[in-house]
Parts: structure tokens; sequence; C-alpha cells
């Protein structure tokens, strides 16, 4: 059998959320150690549409989510009732800022674009059906601005002419490669004293003193542990106690080489549901929503979903050079779970973001660095909380 090793604190996942956590507790001058069983930022963290999200307070702009939005909002049977929409925008508020810091610690401010992100509306019943979500955002104090199809033009010069609307969320910011910027916060955290295990954990139990985990060949005794795992934390968050609904949703990307960048900012076709996001020397189509486990393998109709749509603006486009498939962690209610284990304050878990865990990884961090520093706010985490399941 292994010989134990002791840490202080062990994060169990490599994500966004799971980095951004291991470099802001090295900051406090903890002892961390990282175990994915992956490469480190690898997976949903690196395919994402590279959107800093600060506006995202509203369900996914899906069609049928804009016509379903007022039942969604107002009926109090909903997963999507009032009280979501306000506990994300409570999160979000302090996004931006919080991703410049965390920025300035990795060093990869050249990474990052602050120009924005715009909704294009092509159907005046897709403006319309949104205006309840405008409505929400701007009573939340978040900055958007109603577009003509000219102002539309003149922000958007590549995109074909069209007609359409936009809605311009002038402050939030964008990734131009989110895999460098992964690899960026593995290195910052790296430099500050914060050790890397490739593994997977099989086991978790609470012990006196800490938390054991155990895989093949290894067993590792931490005073806490952070489960950060995406969209494979339920089984562990099971071990320790709690059950989570998780859901793994699957998300897909495609991208296409580019000579010149096509467009100057994320672009969101609502009637499509996903971004085109202009990344170096590429455009990347992302997005889509399936519920698929883990194990089933591509679905190519996702694929040609998101190629014809992408033709839709830029015809001429080659062929795909690259392709995707990653795994969103979801929650029947949409907001992720940060806050102790029921069964000991020793478990943290931080994990179930969706569609904002790259806006949301620096504000985790710090919710999480803050419980483990015994400077937690109870009633700004309620909302979060692993209890609002049951037992």
């Amino acid at each position: 059998m292994a010989a134990q090793e002791t840490v202080e604190i062990a994060i169990v996942g490599a994500g966004v959320v799971g980095l951004a956590t291991a470099l802001r507790l090295a900051e406090e001058g903890r002892e961390v150690l990282l175990i994915d069983p992956n490469e480190p930022g690898s997976g949903a963290s690196s395919g994402n549409a590279g959107t800093i999200a600060e506006y995202a307070c509203m369900p996914v702009g899906t069609p049928a989510v804009l016509r379903a939005l007022p039942n969604l909002l107002l009926n109090p049977d909903s997963p999507f009732s009032l009280r979501w929409p306000a506990a994300i925008a409570g999160l979000l508020a302090g996004a931006l800022p919080a991703w410049e810091e965390m920025a300035g610690q990795a060093g990869l401010e050249d990474l990052l674009r602050r120009n924005g992100c715009l909704y294009l509306y092509r159907r005046e019943s897709d403006f319309a059906a949104g205006a309840g979500g405008r409505a929400m955002r701007a009573g939340f104090g978040i900055h958007q601005e109603i577009l003509t199809s000219d102002e539309v033009a003149a922000l958007e010069p590549g995109l074909p002419a069209s007609g359409a609307r936009g809605l311009y969320f002038p402050d939030s910011m964008n990734v131009t490669d989110p895999k460098a910027v992964m690899q960026r916060l593995l290195g910052a955290a790296t430099a500050r004293g914060v050790s890397v295990r490739q593994a997977e954990i099989a086991g978790l139990q609470v012990e006196a003193g800490g938390v054991r985990l155990s895989g093949p060949g290894f067993r590792i005794k931490a005073g806490t542990v952070v489960i950060a795992a995406g969209a494979r934390s339920r089984a562990l968050a099971a071990q320790a106690g709690d059950r989570i609904p998780l859901e793994t949703e699957r998300g897909y990307h495609l991208e296409f080489r580019t000579d010149a960048p096509l467009l100057t900012r994320p672009v969101c076709p609502v009637d499509l549901g996903f971004y085109l996001t202009p990344m170096t020397g590429r455009l990347r189509v992302a997005g889509t929503v399936e519920l698929g486990g883990l194990a089933a393998p591509p679905n190519p109709r996702r694929l040609a979903l998101l190629d014809r749509g992408v033709r839709q603006f830029f015809p001429k486009l080659g062929p795909p050079s690259s392709e995707w498939l990653g795994f969103r962690p979801s929650l029947p209610d949409s907001r992720p779970v940060i806050g102790p284990s029921h069964g000991s304050s020793r478990v943290i878990h931080a994990f179930g973001h969706g569609h904002l865990g790259l806006t949301l990884a620096p504000i985790t961090a710090r919710l999480v660095a803050d419980l483990i520093g015994g400077r937690g706010d109870p009633a700004r985490l309620a909302p979060f909380a692993v209890d609002r399941f049951g037992r």
C-alpha cells in the first residue's frame, strides 16, 4: 500500500474553477495540491465560447427559452424564478473586476479583450420576446444598449447586411485563446508553490482531522478538500454525503482558420443560440445544449447545426479546422453549488456553473478562499448552498 501523503488543501479538478481557486489560495500562502486525471485546464475550460459574461443573469438565450421566459420567471414552481437571476446577478456583479485582478496575478492581460459582446436579433419576434430579460438586466444595473440595424453594421462591419437589431453589452470581456489562459493560470499557480498530480480520485472519506483521498497507487490526507471537478463532481459529492442532482450538459464547438478576424467581438444570434467568437487565428462557433452524459460519442447533428449556422453569416468559410465536444456541469435550478458539505466543513463544493464557469471562476475562488479562511458570508452563499437539494 502506498504511503499516505499530507497536504493542507487538495483541490479535485484542475479546470478553470480549480485553477483560479488554487491561485487564490496560493496568493494567501496556503499549501495546495491540484488533482485531475486530465491535463489542467482542458475540457470545457478550454472549449468554451471565451466570453466573460457579466450580463448573463438570464437563462441561456435559445429561442425556446426566450419564448417561455415570462412563465420561467413568474411561475413560483419554475427553477428559473426571480430568485435565480437575482442570485446569479449578485455573483456576476463582481466578475469583471475579479477577472482584471486575476489577469494581473497570472500575467494574462494580453489575452483579454475589453470591447463588449453583441446579441443579434434577426427577427422582431425574438427582440420582443427578450423585453423581459432586458428589463431585468436593467434592474440589476447591467450596462446594455439597444442598437439599430445601422448601428449594428457600424459596430460589426464584417456581418452581412440583414436589418437585424442588436443588444450590446459594452463592458463585457472575452479571451482570445482559452487554452492559453488556462496555461497561464497553471503557470502562475505553480510558480506560487501549487503542486499538481495527474490522478483519478476513486475514494473520498472524511476522517478525524481531515479528508482522505485515494486512488490507484496513492493516498492523500488533506486538511480541506475542494471539489471542483466539473461534470465529474457528482460521485465525489456523494461520497462526502451530499446528493446533488448534477447533470452533464454537452457543449460543442467548431473552429475555422481565418487570415484576418471576421468579427471584433463575440456575437450571439439569439435565434440560433450560439456564439461566434473571434480568437487568435480562428473563428470559434460554440454552443448548443444537449443532455447526454459523459460516455456517448459526439452527435454529428449538433456539429452540423453549428456549421450551417455560421455559414448564414460567412458562406465562404472553408471546412472546419477542428471540432470539439466537452461537458458542462449543470444543475436543475441553474445555480452552482458553492459551500461546505452537509457532512463536514472540511469538504467544500465549487461546481455546477453550467455556461458561467469561465465568467465566475475568480469569484468562486474568492468565495472558497473566504470559507477556508473563516471569512465566509452565509447570507451571500445561501442561494448556492448544498442544503437546497435536501439530504
